[in-house]
Formats: C-alpha cells, structure tokens, sequence
C-alpha cells in the first residue's frame, strides 16, 4: 500500500473513531486520534492475520482502544455494526482491550504501565523460539510516570530485546493535563537511551510520510530494543479536539458529530 492510500485508511479510521465514541456516548477520542496514523501503518505493514506467527500489537495506552478496533474494522476482524456497542455490557469492543472478547487485539491491558511488560514477555517467548516478527508496544506519554515502564526499559534493554519497539505517544497530555507540568519527562531520549535502546525521534506522529521513514528505519537496527519517541497532537484531525485536554475523554454533541465529519471527509 502506498502513502495516499495509507493516508486515506488512516482518515477513515479517524471518522470510525469519532464514530464509534458518538454512537456509544462514551470513549476517549483525543488519544486514539493521536495514535491512529502510525497504527494504520503498523496493522498495513506489519500484522498479518493469515499468518501464525505473527506480529503483534500490545495497546498499553488501553483507553485509546477505540483506535484498535478501527483497525481490526478494517482488516475485516469487527464489523461496522457493532460499533454502537461501543463499552456496552456484552459487546467484544469493551472500553479497554480484552483476549476474552476479542483475541486479536493481542493483549487485555488498561492498567497503565504494564502494556511494555506485556510486550517485553511476548518478545522473549519469539525469541525463544526463534521467531522473526516483532511486538509493538503503544504507550503514553503519561504512562512515562509508571516505574513499571522504566523496570522494563532497564530489562529488555539489558536483554538487547531488538525484536521489541516501544512507540511513546507524545501528545503531550497527561490525561487532561499538560503531560510534563505533572511531571517533566525530559530529556526523555537520552534517558531511554542510557537504558540501552535505540531511539528514534518521530517529529510529526501524524504525518503518515515520516511515520513510514521511521518505521521502516527501525526495521534496520539490531542489537537493542528500539524506542520510537512520536510527537504527536492529541485530537488529530479533528480541529475543535486538537490540543484540548477536555477531549481525552468526552462524548461529542450531534453539532460537534456533523462538525468532525466534514472536517474528516
């Protein structure tokens, strides 16, 4: 798939979440939003459900589930009627991911801070069995404050898990606050770097030519787990989200719905 059509999935996972979290009347649309162009690239480049082994996706940041399961839309894994049972009782699109419900989301997390362990173990057992695919780990920048993140950074950088890539989504935003006024994570590469990982600087997480140039750049480094540092912008798209801590989590009204639409045609 080339970039415009990689552009165009991700534009249209963009109207499935604002969709789907307006439907359901309930959701976190700042941080799937911020997310989504990269993931669009990893599930086209990356996953392939036929195989087995395979790659996989561990949704640390939980709560930006909705952008997970655009993606699984799209690879024919959900289908679009059951995204107005969005975090409903009974339905398999619960409102952090879950095996039980849905085993291709790859792992059950909403805790923050333990989506990176998760992936670090998945990436062990590969390597244990001499498996090539390798394990995304999409993380906040908010989950950046958990000590379990930093334990596992030291582990699998110790471990030169080079199979592994960490992706931090810099939003910016902690929640609804400012992420480094609750506490400051810079210099943040060299800290990721000094535990024993490549680091690679994502400048635009939402401009799909340089999501490519990175990740395909990553491709090429051994030797030790790779970080991918993603400045991206909360709400991305949609412009009355863009850089709002009050859209980390909230419902749009039908204006705001029609508004979004035609801002994402």
């Amino acid at each position: 798939m080339n970039i415009d059509e990689l552009k165009s999935h991700a534009l249209a996972a963009r109207r499935d979440i604002v969709t789907m979290i307006y439907e359901s009347g309930i959701g976190h649309p700042g941080g799937a939003l911020s997310i989504i162009d990269i993931l669009t690239w990893i599930y086209d480049q990356e996953v392939d459900f036929s195989c087995a082994p395979r790659a996989r996706v561990v949704m640390s940041k939980g709560h930006a589930v909705a952008a997970q399961y655009a993606m699984l839309h799209q690879k024919g894994k959900i289908e679009r009627s059951e995204f107005n049972t969005f975090r409903q009782i009974n339905s398999r699109l619960q409102g952090h991911p879950s095996i039980k419900s849905l085993p291709e989301v790859d792992a059950t997390t909403g805790l923050l801070g333990q989506g990176l362990s998760i992936a670090f173990g998945m990436s062990a057992a590969k390597k244990q069995r001499g498996e090539s695919q390798r394990v995304f780990a999409i993380i906040g920048d908010g989950e950046m404050h958990e000590g379990q993140i930093w334990e596992t950074l030291q582990q699998a950088g110790h471990m030169k898990m080079d199979n592994l890539v960490a992706i931090i989504d810099y939003n910016g935003f902690s929640s609804h606050d400012p992420v480094n006024q609750v506490v400051n994570l810079e210099p943040l590469a060299d800290k990721v770097r000094l535990f024993g990982w490549h680091v690679l600087e994502l400048h635009n997480g939402n401009d799909m030519h340089q999501v490519a140039d990175t990740l395909m750049l990553s491709r090429h480094l051994k030797g030790k787990p790779v970080a991918i540092i993603a400045h991206t912008t909360k709400g991305s798209g949609v412009s009355y989200m863009e850089n709002n801590g009050d859209w980390h989590s909230k419902t749009p009204t039908t204006e705001q719905y029609q508004q979004a639409m035609e801002e994402l045609q």
